[in-house]
């Protein structure tokens, strides 16, 4: 019997659909390859509840390796893809150079600054792990230093928060911050007077959650209110002053602020190489009904870096979670087969955003949930789409245990050091 030789894949991004890609490929037909610059999965829909201490970064985050060590022909490599030569059927990253017979982009997104490319450096943002542990870490710092400030006045400058963006994640890191502000912070810093801390949520356009219903719109602006945040709609920020650290407005407006979170906009990571890809709005990556990267027939991107504009979705499919899974594993179905015989169909499973206990808002089908049903919907859906069951339990766990005391043991300001000077591991020998 003739042995079939097996292709190579090379997947870039464990994300949703790098994960789902690798679960469904048939093991006998592919040899599969993932790189991804971190050792692990994490599950970024949770990433404001490591920023507010609600989580311990590691219940959201799965090692590739435990994942794929019962995967036969499966390997994960550490690094960061930084060209891929389409002729030659290679991706280079800062250690090596790996051929390919398929390549299957899913990156994901990065932060969008809209021009304003200072802010990377002034401001907080939440789209990894480590960003999330950064702004936990500021956010207790900054409870610490009030709590033993003597001045009423410094007091509200150390403790002036705003968000910008009124996104699925701008609501819930605010919302977050609004419950410590409401629930905690006269059980664990009785020094400072909860007036003395402001938080505010910036939305450029007329409503908050505008990608939801209205009906989800006008809960959240609700349960904001209940959690003592500001709301500040049709405000577009300008600029930032980070050692005055003033915002300003398009309207001509100021406003004080000390720590600075950004949700406001995501576009696609970036390769070098592809240079005949002509990218679309977002930074994507232009694709067929099957994922192929428009003009590359071996190249596949997935998820948030596809562009693939239908009549019902003109503008892109949504960016979110649920378009990721689907189209990996349609692709999947499709290599498994040998021909690209399905095309991508979106199913539509909804939207959700929580605001903090017993407040959320969920749009299924039609169907509007809000409150405690919509919040106990939310949990549900989460806890069973977080990688292994150590992590489910964990989460579950700090979840109840939270509900019915306010309280956690995760609130640790834990710095990060430096390593000692040593040779770059850029330059570590093959």
């Amino acid at each position: 019997m003739d042995v079939v030789e097996k292709k190579h894949i090379v997947i870039v991004g464990g994300g949703f659909a790098g994960i789902n890609a690798i679960k469904k490929l048939d093991k006998n037909k592919f040899d599969i390859t993932l790189i991804d610059r971190n050792n692990f999965h994490s599950f970024p829909p949770l990433f404001y509840q490591i920023a507010s201490s609600g989580l311990d970064p590691a219940s959201i985050s799965f090692p590739f390796r435990r994942e794929m060590r019962w995967m036969k022909g499966v390997r994960f490599h550490l690094g960061e893809v930084k060209s891929v030569d389409a002729k030659a059927h290679t991706v280079t990253t800062q250690f090596e150079t790996i051929p390919y017979d398929y390549l299957l982009i899913g990156v994901g997104t990065t932060n969008n600054f809209f021009g304003m490319d200072d802010l990377r450096d002034k401001v907080y943002t939440l789209k990894s792990t480590a960003q999330s542990i950064r702004l936990r870490n500021e956010i207790l710092e900054r409870l610490e230093r009030a709590s033993i400030c003597k001045s009423p006045e410094n007091r509200k400058r150390l403790l002036s928060f705003v968000v910008i963006g009124g996104g699925p994640a701008g609501v819930e890191v605010a919302g977050a911050i609004g419950e410590m502000k409401r629930y905690i912070l006269q059980r664990e810093y009785p020094d400072i007077n909860r007036d003395e801390i402001s938080i505010t949520i910036v939305e450029g356009t007329d409503r908050l959650l505008r990608t939801m219903s209205k009906t989800s719109s006008r809960f959240a602006y609700e349960y904001l209110g209940h959690l003592m945040v500001d709301i500040k709609l049709n405000k577009t920020m300008k600029s930032y002053d980070g050692d005055k650290n003033i915002i300003h407005f398009a309207d001509g407006e100021e406003m004080y602020c000390e720590t600075l979170i950004w949700t406001a906009g995501i576009t696609g990571e970036s390769i070098k190489g592809l240079n005949d890809v002509k990218m679309q709005r977002g930074n994507r990556f232009p694709v067929d009904e099957y994922n192929r990267i428009i003009g590359c027939d071996d190249i596949f991107a997935l998820g948030d870096v596809a562009y693939m504009d239908t009549p019902l979705y003109p503008a892109g499919y949504p960016q979110l979670a649920q378009v990721a899974i689907q189209q990996a594993r349609n692709l999947s179905k499709n290599l498994n087969l040998g021909e690209m015989k399905t095309p991508f169909k979106y199913k539509d499973k909804g939207t959700m955003a929580t605001i903090g206990r017993n407040r959320a808002v969920a749009d299924l089908n039609h169907i509007y949930l809000y409150g405690r049903p919509a919040w106990l919907t939310w949990m549900f859906i989460h806890l069973i789409s977080i990688l292994g069951m150590r992590n489910k339990v964990s989460v579950l766990i700090n979840w109840v245990w939270a509900y019915f005391s306010y309280s956690t043991s995760l609130r640790l300001l834990i710095r990060p050091t430096k390593f000692p000077h040593r040779k770059h591991w850029d330059s570590c020998p093959q």
